[in-house]
C-alpha cells in the first residue's frame, strides 16, 4: 500500500519556498505520492476554508515535478467541471509525460456553490457534468469511445490521443453517486474525510455496486491520549491508533492512502513544522 500526503496549497502562510520545502519533505521521509487540492478563484465559500493565496494545482505540481525525482504527484481532487475537460485531457496527459509517469489525476463535482457561479456554472448540474467531462476526458485518450455518447462525443472523431501509461483516475466523493461514478469511469475510489465504520459500511455499498481500487484520504492528527469518541476521524488519535487505521484499510484493500495533516486552521500554514513532525513520527513507524 502507498502512502501519500496533501500538500496545503492554499493559506497565508503558504508561498513558493513553503511548498518546494513540503515538497522535499514529503519525499525525503519516503512518502508515495504528494497532492494538492484546487480551486480556481477564491470566492467567500472557499475562502471561510482555503484562503488566498490559492495555488493553481496543474502548475504548481509541474513545477514541484521538476523540484523531486521519485515521488508521485496528483490532484485531490481536481473539480472537473471548471475546466472543458479536452483542457483537462491534455494537461493531465502533458504533466504525466514530463514528470516521468508520476502523475495521479485525483477529481470531483465541487461544492462551493459561488465559486460556480462566479465561474459562470451551472452549481445543480456538477454531478451531471463531471460525468459528461469524464467521457469526454477517456474518450479523448482514446477508450470508451464507442460507449460516449455525451455532449462531447463528437471530440472523439478527431485528435484523439492514446492515454499515457500509468495515469490513473481516482474519483473522489464520499456519496453513493461518487461510488457509482468511480466504478464506471474511474481507476479509483477515493474517499475523504471518514470515520473507519462509516469506511466499512461504505465499502458493502459499493461492492454490492462494482468493482474498483481503492485510494482513500484520511486526517492525520497525532495525539498524546487515545481519542474514545464514536466518530473519531480515521488518521486521528495516537500513533497506535493512526497505525490501526492504515493496517486496517491496508487489510480492506487500499492501494493506497493520502494523509492530511492540515487541521482546518489557517494559521497552521504559518508553522508547517508541526505538521512535518507528525509526517517524521509516521514514516518512522512504517519503517518499523
Amino acid at each position: 500500500m502507498q502512502i501519500g500526503v496533501n500538500v496545503p496549497n492554499f493559506g497565508p502562510g503558504t508561498n513558493p519556498d513553503t511548498l518546494e520545502r513540503w515538497a522535499l519533505v514529503a519525499e525525503g521521509l519516503g512518502f508515495d505520492l504528494l497532492m494538492v487540492s484546487d480551486h480556481v478563484t477564491v470566492t467567500p465559500d472557499v475562502a471561510t476554508q482555503y484562503p488566498a493565496p490559492f495555488y493553481e494545482p496543474f502548475t504548481t505540481l509541474a513545477w514541484l515535478a521538476g523540484i523531486t525525482k521519485r515521488i508521485r504527484i496528483g490532484t485531490t481532487v481536481l473539480i472537473m467541471p471548471y475546466r472543458h475537460p479536452l483542457l483537462t485531457a491534455r494537461m493531465a496527459a502533458n504533466l504525466h509525460l514530463l514528470s516521468g509517469g508520476r502523475f495521479v489525476l485525483g477529481v470531483g463535482v465541487g461544492w462551493a456553490r459561488q465559486e460556480f457561479e462566479a465561474l459562470g456554472l451551472p452549481f445543480q448540474r456538477r454531478g451531471a457534468m463531471t460525468d459528461d467531462y469524464l467521457a469526454a476526458v477517456r474518450a479523448h485518450w482514446n477508450q470508451d469511445v464507442a460507449e460516449h455518447h455525451g455532449p462531447f462525443a463528437d471530440f472523439t472523431d478527431v485528435h484523439t490521443t492514446p492515454r499515457p501509461s500509468g495515469l490513473p483516475i481516482w474519483i473522489g466523493g464520499n456519496s453513493g453517486a461518487a461510488m457509482r461514478r468511480a466504478i464506471r469511469y474511474g481507476d479509483a475510489w477515493h474517499p475523504i474525510s471518514f470515520t473507519m465504520p462509516w469506511f466499512r459500511e461504505a465499502l458493502t455499498r459499493l461492492r454490492a455496486e462494482g468493482q474498483v481500487a481503492l485510494a482513500p484520504r484520511i486526517k492525520l492528527r497525532i495525539t498524546d491520549t487515545p481519542l474514545t469518541a464514536e466518530d473519531r476521524p480515521a488518521g486521528e488519535g495516537t500513533l497506535d491508533q493512526v497505525r490501526a487505521d492504515l493496517r486496517e484499510l491496508r487489510d480492506l484493500g487500499a492501494e493506497s492512502v493520502v494523509l492530511d495533516p492540515f487541521g482546518g486552521d489557517p494559521e497552521e500554514t504559518f508553522h508547517p513544522e508541526r505538521h512535518w513532525s507528525d509526517l517524521a513520527t509516521v514514516a518512522a513507524a512504517l519503517k518499523e
